[in-house]
């Protein structure tokens, strides 16, 4: 299994060894933003009311780690230690919704 410390790493090697170098922040925010739409489009088709064209990608698994790979270089390009963040984001969330959740008569 890989950490989020290692994916970091393999892919800074990667953009270093094949990407030439990593596009601009912003750049990689919008293909973000794109990714994201791409993933919407296959759960809407899947899970929603649409139905998918023939042209449509089905590959959820696939979008779901473009999506993934393009936050992990934002990551990287903006200092973000995952692993760090998501303990911190872990913690946040665990001591804010401790009772909240149980508590909710539409859960």
């Amino acid at each position: 299994m890989m950490t989020l410390t290692e994916a970091q790493e393999q892919v800074d090697s990667w953009i270093k060894t094949y990407g030439v170098r990593y596009f601009s922040e912003l750049t990689n925010m919008a293909i973000l933003t794109e990714e994201v739409g791409e993933l919407a489009r296959i759960m809407a088709r899947t899970y929603g009311d649409q139905s998918f064209k023939e042209s449509d990608n089905r590959n959820l698994d696939d979008e779901m780690a473009d999506i993934l790979w393009v936050l992990i270089c934002l990551a990287n390009q903006t200092g973000v230690d995952l692993t760090k963040a998501f303990k911190k984001n872990m913690d946040k969330k665990t001591n804010r919704d401790a009772t909240r959740h149980l508590s909710n008569p539409k859960l």
